[in-house]
């Protein structure tokens, strides 16, 4: 019998509850400081704390995986656990990158491609075995593990493709930041107005934020003589930590990002 078949008998569709949030203005609003706490983090343990890279992608590698194997035991979406994954993955995805960079040589240019070729990838054999890639679907491991890989992939595509604009291309940080969100304008122009499928916005954009979060996070923590601001990564990475915990507190208590799911697979127009 077909998978997904046996998953509509053996669960019905009112029985079925996503394990990732509603894409609400909270979500944007969080996703967007996560993924500047992974920039900023990142390079506070390593070189602030002085952890170095190797032991700093260790120990934020195995926090990952326990926020994961709680993410995965979760019944349904649970916005601590969720959200706690989202800025560890963050700060793993960025430490891929500087780990490819720093240690191994590879080229902005080449991670930014082999991680655009990894996450088209894994949303083509998403697709091709679940027949979706709407994040409304998220209610089997199987389904889960794949957005999970491919959340890595924005991640890491996003900080090698931010890196490159900024520094290679030597853009600066603050330019780089207004041309990414000026990307993800156009993209919720085109959903709008020109009817874009909303499952390819929804993608784009979370794509996108990942290098626009780096960028905000580089120019407000890098020092003046670098084009930041110079606020520093301790206090950036305390007030984006606390203001993300105040949101997902929030989000806790009036449950305002949590959707049962309405369907079980094919193609959809919604994120």
């Amino acid at each position: 019998m077909n998978s997904t078949l046996s998953t509509e008998i053996l669960n019905p569709v009112p029985s079925l509850w996503s394990k990732v949030p509603e894409v609400t203005a909270f979500f944007w609003i969080v996703k967007v400081m996560a993924t500047t706490v992974g920039e900023t983090a990142a390079d506070y343990l390593n070189t602030s704390l002085h952890l170095g890279l190797t032991g700093t992608t260790l120990l934020m590698g195995v926090l990952l995986a326990a926020a994961l194997v709680a993410q995965f035991r979760t019944k349904r979406y649970v916005p601590g656990v969720y959200w706690l994954a989202i800025v560890l993955i963050s700060v793993v995805g960025t430490l891929i990158t500087d780990n490819l960079t720093d240690n191994f040589g590879v080229s902005l240019w080449t991670s930014t491609v082999a991680f655009g070729v990894a996450l088209i990838a894994t949303f083509a054999v998403w697709y091709r075995r679940e027949g979706t890639l709407s994040i409304h679907s998220i209610f089997t491991p199987r389904r889960e593990l794949y957005y999970w890989l491919a959340i890595l992939f924005t991640f890491a595509l996003g900080t090698a493709a931010g890196d490159l604009m900024a520094e290679t291309l030597q853009l600066g940080y603050l330019p780089s930041a207004l041309i990414f969100a000026g990307a993800i304008a156009a993209v919720a122009l085109a959903r709008v107005f020109a009817g874009l499928n909303g499952v390819l916005a929804f993608w784009l954009a979370y794509i996108v934020t990942r290098p626009l979060g780096a960028s905000i996070g580089d120019y407000l923590s890098q020092s003046h003589k670098a084009g930041g601001l110079g606020l520093g990564s301790t206090a950036l990475n305390a007030i984006f930590l606390a203001s993300i915990l105040a949101v997902v507190t929030y989000l806790t208590v009036t449950r305002l990002d949590q959707v049962q799911s309405t369907e079980v697979s094919g193609p959809t127009v919604t994120g």
